[in-house]
């Protein structure tokens, strides 16, 4: 059909794109920016003694209904307090999946079943740097393990070793890995100390007393 007589703007549609679609154009975007991680989702495979492990970069559209079902299982709501509707995890991740980068959220994924949520983040440009003496390239790791019948049977411990191997692995600027699990979560703190963390201190976060874990890449084959 042609054009009609009138205006410009009398002939332009009004298009409203669905908010679904807008939300994975961002999440296109954050992947596409210079990258403060070296590209996590590059990061590729691992074998442990669990298993075949990867970190798959979170697609919140995709991830989203299994996050929340684990934010909302009571062990771990104590610590992440990320329990109630999809919106409070929504939120949590879509934070970071449209911010500077700086922090990327992972499922971690198992002999190919996506069984734990991690999320790797830059220490060092971090709100924790004001908290502890970091140096740069820091790269911190959260963790939740995410199916009960994965916990406390050793393999969180194995997975946290895993995963501090691939970062000094694939990112060679960085000197440390840390970790700041609440001081309450004792198993927490078992598996990093048994993953090859030491503890460093014991620092006061907003939302949390902590235990600082390191594992320093000088000694990752001592340990």
């Amino acid at each position: 059909m042609g054009r009609s007589s009138g205006t410009d703007a009398e002939d332009t549609l009004d298009l409203r794109l669905p908010e679904e679609f807008l939300a994975l154009c961002a999440e296109a975007d954050a992947a596409d920016r210079d990258d403060l991680l070296d590209r996590v989702g590059d990061w590729g495979r691992i074998r442990t003694p669990a298993g075949l492990f990867h970190l798959v970069p979170v697609l919140c559209q995709r991830d989203l209904p299994l996050i929340s079902g684990w934010m909302n299982d009571p062990a771990v709501a104590e610590f992440w307090e990320l329990a109630g509707p999809r919106t409070l995890t929504e939120h949590h991740l879509r934070a970071q999946l449209t911010g500077d980068g700086r922090s990327v959220p992972c499922l971690g994924v198992l002999d190919g079943t996506p069984m734990s949520y991690w999320e790797i983040y830059r220490a060092d440009l971090d709100p924790l740097a004001r908290h502890y003496p970091s140096r740069p390239h820091d790269t911190g790791i959260h963790l939740l393990i995410g199916e009960a019948a994965d916990r406390g049977r050793g393999v969180g411990s194995t997975l946290v070793r895993a995963v501090a191997d691939l970062v000094l692995d694939k990112r060679p600027a960085c000197a440390r890995v840390v970790a700041e699990p609440d001081l309450r979560n004792t198993p927490s703190v078992a598996a990093f100390l048994s993953a090859g963390f030491r503890f460093s201190a014991e620092v006061d976060l907003p939302a949390k007393r902590a235990a600082l874990m390191v594992r320093d890449r000088s000694v990752r084959d001592l340990l």
